[in-house]
């Protein structure tokens, strides 16, 4: 399985959560170390755009392929398990348990997630405390230009 996670050339290389630790995310708290990729390179580019105008965003974003072991265990969260403001923006911190709890009981490499900025997409966060997270490699890492048509109001 592969999936897909845009990240800024300078912290492409390293796959460790410390940027989700540092600031928290819908899917974690701060503290907890998470990493965010995406089901396809179209959701990945879209969940990085969604914060940002052209003339904010930087122009060194990498996507990267991330290669899953075979046998890679998967959790899965159902949107009817979720609370009602599960997608909401900002963020509501009752998502942030799931996530948490996600790594603390290290049962999945992986948890799939509902995106919320592509309804019926998924994304993969990946817990880089679990065991079979060294089996977790970067196998390309792209230049990845944003289109400007994407911000035509911007």
């Amino acid at each position: 399985m592969e999936v897909f996670r845009l990240s800024r050339k300078k912290y492409a290389s390293v796959l460790n959560g410390d940027g989700a630790a540092i600031r928290g995310g819908r899917w974690n708290s701060k503290g907890i170390k998470i990493i965010y990729t995406a089901a396809n390179r179209a959701l990945a580019m879209s969940e990085v755009a969604v914060y940002f105008t052209y003339s904010t965003l930087a122009h060194d974003y990498m996507m990267l392929t991330i290669k899953i072991p075979e046998g890679a265990s998967i959790g899965k969260l159902n949107e009817q398990s979720l609370p009602a403001d599960w997608n909401t923006f900002p963020h509501a911190s009752d998502t942030q348990r799931f996530g948490d709890e996600f790594v603390k009981q290290s049962k999945h490499l992986l948890l799939k997630v509902p995106s919320v900025v592509v309804l019926g997409d998924f994304n993969y966060l990946i817990n880089p405390l679990h065991p079979y997270f060294k089996k977790v490699k970067i196998i390309e890492m792209a230049k990845f230009p944003f289109d400007r048509r994407l911000f035509r109001n911007s």
